[in-house]
């Protein structure tokens, strides 16, 4: 009986501690519209690709967005088969985004790592399935 009590006596302690904490505000707050990552900027770093047609290969690549509202924003970048111009979104996580372009077969997943640096990889399925990552710093004005 005495284990049973202090069993007891522990786990409604954890139970009351977890119901306290669930019920917190912090557990649900959403991340504060200023909080959203500014992306607008030209970007620059190494691309990096792979497809089964070309083998492996990697490029200077300049990414430039040009316009942000809220989580939502455009650019373009320019490779040797001319330029992209793409649209995106910001997670509410504030670290994650996509980006896609009309005429893209693909989807660019990315990550947000500080203020001036990201990663975007492309991923692309079919005949000519590809997979690309490039690692972006902001260039400064």
């Amino acid at each position: 009986m005495q284990n049973l009590k202090k069993t007891f006596t522990f786990s409604s302690r954890v139970l009351l501690l977890a119901a306290a904490l669930i019920g917190s505000p912090a557990c649900f707050s959403e991340p504060k519209k200023e909080d959203i990552p500014n992306l607008v900027g030209v970007w620059t770093g190494e691309n990096t690709t792979y497809s089964e047609q070309k083998g492996h290969s990697s490029w200077a690549k300049t990414v430039e967005i040009s316009e942000q509202k809220g989580r939502i924003f455009k650019g373009h970048f320019t490779f040797s088969g001319g330029t992209k111009h793409f649209f995106g979104a910001i997670y509410p996580d504030n670290a994650s985004f996509t980006w896609v372009g009309a005429d893209s077969k693909g989807y660019n997943h990315g990550r947000i790592f500080s203020k001036d640096h990201v990663s975007a990889c492309y991923v692309e399925s079919g005949a000519e399935a590809t997979v690309g990552c490039a690692d972006l710093v902001r260039k400064k004005p």
